[in-house]
Order: structure tokens, then sequence, then C-alpha cells
């Protein structure tokens, strides 16, 4: 009960500062000098890599088991941080999603490194014979992230393999709503990296400001949409290629047919897995009329399995931030509100609002124009829509913005064609939801409004690399023929060809 009312305190000290505009800077503490600093920063990881613009396998494989090293020998150090930024964060789903993905994620890329760093060789077209061509990937130089609070050490450090496998040096500013986290981040890659390898800049939105100013030669940014707007604007005054991973809202459709309780189980996990504050969460389920209070049923049933008294529940996660709590509040009474049913599943009013946490909360058939449906929802708030058939569906989700995921349960191959065609999302799952993101193989990113570019495995490599075409001709080559003073011949020799 102790650690309870420490929790709830750390949260609403945070908010206290978030709403006041203080920064929250731990760590690297920046004031008035912080552009200097940060442009010292900067300076020093160019000069590395100038100093060593291509570095060695061995040089990346074995700067990929630091970073293995730092998160698996401070695995409990990352736990108690996340816990305390939460208020509550499950032990499982921090381990699940903050630790054991990035290691999978590190081995994967460690097995396959040599053969991505490989030169590629290219056709090239007989009439330049006996030329050839190489596609050779060299590393960018120095790479950017800018780092989201709802999965603090995965989403920074998934992208810092990449691009560390990349050859590249990196520079990382995670979220200010997470200061246990980041400041633990900038500690332990003081102690596993050089400052000219890897470093995290620690502080407020004035110096996440700052950062995406920074010249970099690639810039990653994982947040919303609004603000990644202004991070490709930063970014565009250098030039600055930029990797946007934002969100939207994804949908889930469910066909006819489909096994309702199984469905209910998968969808349940996804969406509540961190308390619905994941980007690819399913946002709202689309299913046929008929099937509505089937599904709500086994949606009810689930909840109970899963979440049993999700006050006192370790395996509920606790909301963000006291602001980001009273968002989905309203986002919930607007609904209700305006005549929605809305179903709180295992809840109990008094003991959540001391945990800092909501429960599972089911919003049917809400109208289009309110919070619930125009804004991701980023929570533990599912709404859940009655439509005529898989057609009303599909023109459902094409009538919005393409999402970062799209998750369809049908057991027909010719509806699950359609979905494919004739739907875009930045990812699909077909009959689970979420586990794409865990697959080293395939790429991860949005599309329109949900993000643009992608990485994991060796998208992320490429994503970090330049793909530099080399052309070598031969000494001896049928080219010269192409010269000045220019022949009559070569004219009609051109139209033929």
């Amino acid at each position: 009960m102790v650690m309870m009312t420490r929790h709830t305190q750390s949260t609403e000290n945070r908010d206290n500062n978030e709403d006041s505009g203080m920064g929250m800077g731990m760590g690297m503490d920046i004031d008035s000098t912080a552009t200097g600093e940060l442009d010292r920063r900067f300076a020093a990881q160019r000069q590395a890599y100038r100093d060593d613009p291509y570095p060695s396998l061995a040089s990346r494989l074995e700067r990929l088991a630091r970073l293995e090293r730092m998160t698996l020998h401070h695995a409990d150090d990352i736990e108690r941080a996340i816990d305390q930024d939460f208020g509550h964060r499950s032990k499982v789903e921090t381990r699940m999603a903050e630790i054991t993905t990035l290691k999978q994620a590190v081995r994967h890329t460690r097995r396959h490194l040599k053969r991505w760093m490989r030169a590629k060789r290219a056709a090239i077209n007989w009439r330049f014979s006996p030329a050839s061509g190489q596609v050779h990937r060299q590393p960018l130089g120095v790479v950017g992230i800018i780092s989201p609070w709802n999965y603090p050490w995965n989403l920074a450090m998934l992208p810092a393999l990449d691009a560390l496998a990349a050859g590249n040096r990196v520079m990382i500013k995670p979220s200010e709503l997470t200061p246990a986290t980041s400041r633990l981040m900038a500690e332990l890659a003081a102690r596993y990296f050089t400052p000219e390898e890897l470093c995290v800049i620690t502080g407020d939105a004035e110096i996440g400001r700052a950062f995406a100013s920074l010249p970099f030669d690639h810039l990653l940014f994982t947040g919303s949409t609004e603000v990644g707007r202004q991070v490709a604007q930063a970014a565009a005054a250098n030039l600055t290629p930029v990797t946007l991973e934002l969100g939207g809202k994804s949908p889930v459709i469910i066909d006819t047919g489909v096994d309702l309780a199984d469905a209910a189980r998968r969808i349940a996990f996804g969406k509540w897995l961190n308390a619905g504050q994941t980007c690819i969460a399913p946002d709202y389920v689309l299913l046929p009329e008929r099937d509505m209070k089937a599904f709500v049923e086994a949606l009810e049933i689930t909840a109970a399995q899963f979440y049993p008294n999700p006050a006192a529940n370790n395996d509920v996660s606790a909301i963000i931030s006291r602001r980001h709590r009273q968002r989905l509040i309203e986002i919930r009474d607007e609904a209700e509100n305006h005549g929605c049913r809305v179903l709180e599943l295992g809840a109990d009013a008094e003991q959540l609002e001391a945990s800092g946490k909501l429960p599972p909360t089911l919003v049917l058939n809400p109208h289009r124009e309110l919070r619930v449906m125009r804004e991701e929802v980023f929570g533990p708030l599912l709404p859940v829509i009655g439509v005529k058939d898989l057609d009303a569906a599909i023109a459902f989700v094409n009538a919005r913005p393409h999402p970062l995921a799209l998750y369809a349960f049908s057991d027909d191959p010719a509806s699950r064609e359609r979905l494919l065609t004739q739907t875009t999302s930045g990812g699909m799952v077909i009959n689970d939801t979420l586990w794409h993101v865990a697959q080293e193989a395939m790429p991860f990113g949005g599309v329109g409004a949900s993000g643009s570019g992608a990485y994991h495995g060796e998208q992320g490599f490429l994503t970090f690399s330049h793909q530099r075409s080399v052309f070598h001709q031969s000494r001896r080559n049928g080219t010269t023929l192409a010269y000045p003073p220019y022949r009559r011949w070569l004219l009609k020799l051109l139209r033929v060809i």
C-alpha cells in the first residue's frame, strides 16, 4: 500500500510539472547552455564518424553485444524505473515488451549482419559490357532517435540497434514523461558506450525541439501525428531524411462465421496490454450487427478471466499520467452523455482512483463524431460497432486515414483477399493482434497519416544505410563511340535503340 501511494504521488508530481510547462531534464541537465552542449555532443559524434566512416563487422557486433548486455544485466533496474514512471507497470508486460523483444532483435541482427553488409551485385545493361556494378551499403553518419513514453526502453533501443548495426553513431532523446527510465538510460549508455558511439539526451519539450533541429543524417521519431508534423518540419530545414512511426486508429474487422470467444481473447490481449497505451493497439472493432451481443458477452467473460479486480491486479498497468487519465475519462463520459452504452468491466471506481488505473471499458456503437471515434484512444476504451456486412466494414475503414495496423478475423480466403487488396495499413494481422511487431524479418512502419518509412531487421539496417551505386567501367568499352564530335550514324543508332 505504501508502494502504491508513493507511485501515485510520483505520477501527480510529474503531471504538475507537465501542466506548468516545467522541464523534466534528468542526467544531462540543460539550461541556457542547452543548444551549445547539444551541438558539442553532435559535433563529437560527427567527427567520430569521419574518423571511422565504415566500422568493421567485428566492431559493429561488439557494439550490439554491449547493447544486449546493457539491457539484460539491468533488466531489474529497467523494470523498476518503468514501474515508477507509470505508477504501476505489469512486470510481465515490461519483460515481454521491453526486454525480451530487444534481446530477440539483437540476436537476429547478429546472425544476419555479415550478409546485410555485403555489397550486392547489380545487373548492368548489356550495351555497357563488360562493365560491372555493385550496390554498397554505407553508414549514413549520425542518427537521431526521438522515442516515446509508452514503451520507453524498447522504442529507444530497437531503432538504436538498427542504426548501430548499420555502422552509425546514435543520439537518443527519450520522453520527458518517463524521467526515471530516461535517467537510467542516460546513466547506462554512458557506462556501456562512449559518447561518440551512443549518447542519451534528456530534457523537456524545448530540448526535444532543439534536438529535432540538429542536422542529423537521419532522424527517427515515434509518437503522435501532431508532434510528428513538427519534427518533420524541423528536420526539413536541414534536409534531414525522417522516419515517422506514428499511430492512428487501428481497426479490427470481424467477418461472419468467426469463433467469437477466440477472437475476443486475442483482441482483449492486444487492446489491454499496457492498459491500451500501445500505438498498434486495436482502436475499434467492426463486426456484423447480429454478432454484437455474443461478442460483447465474450469480451466480458475474457476481461473477468484476464483481469479480475483490476484495481488491485498487478497485471493491469496504470495510465502514464493524471492528464492522460483525465483525457480518457472525458472521452468515456462524452460517449455516455450522448447515449452510448458504456460497460466498465470489473471496475471499482474508488480503488481505481487511488491506483491511477482505468478498467477495460467497452463503448457500444458510438456516434462517428464523438472523440472516441475521432481521436486515437491510447487507453483501455474499446469502441465496438455493428455493421451490415464486410463491404460496410471496408468502407468504414477506407473513409478514414490509413491506420498503422489492421486486424482481420476471418476464416474465408476470399474475405481475407478482399481485406488485403481493398484496404491500406502499415501492417496487417489475420486472426490475431500485435504479434507482427515481434517479427524481426518483417518491416514495421506506417503509411500516410500513420507514418512513413520502416525499420526492424534488415529493413532497419537499410533505413539507416546509404545504398551507394558503384559502376566499374572496363578500360576497353563501347561508350567512347558516343563521345563528340557526334557522327550522323550515332543519331540513327540512338533512334533504333
